[in-house]
């Protein structure tokens, strides 16, 4: 594993030879800000984000440093010092060199990568920023904080509009569905409303949950295709949603290592049209669990107990991973080498036995084999094979028998 000092440096090379990640960890590169004082310290990133390539991100520390990295350049620089820590950022602008970064002092600003100039500053918070969210468009942007979630023209800057909450409910997240104009708002009664963005019309709640698997949800991920919502919180249970039928159609255990659910986030890819299949699911130890929705096998995880992960983001193709570790570092993952074992082809259908000069070839001379039974994928180690049991729903819609159980040999 490769790793980068920063220190002072504003500008320099993200790795120093060509990465080559390992297909049990991943990591192309581990980034540490430590100051090159005569007390060094280490500087903790706190939030990181991808611009709409894929290629760039950006990343802050608790000291307000941003920098930004290009992947495919192997180039990072330092964009800004902001003085106060970063509480969310955002790089998926319309404008391609501008991003969105939440201060400690409740305001958001926009800034130019190119120019590191502000571009514009957005009052009207009045508690922490804690969650930025940018529709497909680049052209307007959601700012949630506790009490308050904001709808912002990124165009113009000017606020669009306002939702207030009571403060005994709570906001947990609001946030754009992909592709759509669609707003879904998260509140800490388990309530979800899906909004219209330009009238704020109210178009669905979702039902409750089940009361046998009832859970305070912390945490939401959306596929691509804006289809389905995977929920999860302080439980091993994690709850998947139909968002066309409002409907909860499946339920699954996690293995019992896991307590709490902290972050999910589907792994995008470039072939299923925007139904993504796996989704990485971050527990309470700081491991971050990618598992098959379909299948419910568990594909390859990330971070360890001695190593855990505090957060992480997807790029949008898929490609990579960015995790900011507990130590405060910052880890840059393949997911081509995460994945590499899970992708090898199927063992060919047919075997040649023996090969004859053609004037010699008759039907009996050729022998061809097909072997028997369904086709084998690469078996993984033995410490990390589950088993699953899947029970389809009955045709009453009811969901009492519709869990699924993952868990380790």
């Amino acid at each position: 594993m490769q790793s980068t000092e920063l220190g002072n440096k504003e500008s320099g090379k993200i790795w120093h030879r060509k990465p080559s990640p390992l297909t049990r960890d991943g990591i192309i590169v581990n980034i540490i800000h430590n100051t090159s004082d005569y007390h060094s310290k280490t500087l903790r990133f706190l939030n990181v984000a991808f611009d709409g390539s894929g290629n760039c991100l950006i990343a802050g520390d608790h000291q307000g440093n941003i920098y930004v990295f290009d992947l495919q350049s192997n180039r990072f620089n330092l964009v800004l010092r902001t003085t106060q820590a970063c509480t969310a950022l955002a790089f998926n602008l319309h404008r391609k060199s501008e991003f969105l970064v939440a201060l400690a002092d409740y305001s958001v600003k926009c800034f130019d990568i190119v120019t590191k100039e502000l571009v514009s500053w957005m009052r009207g918070h009045e508690s922490s920023v804690f969650s930025i969210s940018v529709h497909a468009s680049g052209r307007y942007a959601i700012t949630t904080s506790s009490d308050t979630a904001q709808l912002w023209d990124l165009d113009t800057f000017q606020r669009k509009r306002k939702l207030n909450i009571r403060q005994s409910v709570g906001i947990q997240k609001v946030f754009f569905l992909p592709l759509s104009n669609t707003i879904l708002s998260c509140f800490k009664d388990n309530s979800i409303f899906a909004w219209e963005c330009d009238t704020l019309f109210c178009k669905y709640q979702l039902p409750a949950p089940p009361e046998s698997s009832s859970i305070i949800y912390k945490v939401f991920a959306v596929t691509r295709d804006g289809r389905i919502l995977a929920a999860g919180g302080k439980s091993n249970h994690l709850h998947l949603w139909c968002l066309e039928a409002t409907q909860l159609f499946r339920i699954i255990q996690m293995p019992t290592k896991v307590r709490a659910i902290r972050h999910l986030e589907f792994l995008p890819d470039s072939f299923d049209a925007g139904s993504n299949q796996v989704l990485g699911v971050l527990s309470q130890d700081g491991i971050m669990r990618f598992i098959n929705v379909q299948t419910c096998k568990l594909l390859f995880e990330i971070g360890s107990l001695d190593e855990g992960i505090s957060t992480s983001v997807i790029s949008p193709h898929g490609r990579y991973i960015a995790s900011i570790m507990e130590n405060g570092s910052l880890n840059i993952y393949s997911v081509q080498a995460l994945t590499q074992e899970i992708n090898k082809p199927p063992p060919p259908l047919v075997k040649v036995i023996e090969d004859l000069p053609k004037n010699k070839l008759n039907a009996s001379d050729v022998k061809m084999m097909v072997p028997s039974g369904r086709i084998q994928r690469p078996t993984k180690s033995r410490d990390s094979k589950i088993q699953t049991r899947i029970l389809k729903q009955d045709l009453t819609g009811t969901f009492e028998n519709k869990e699924v159980r993952i868990f380790y040999h």
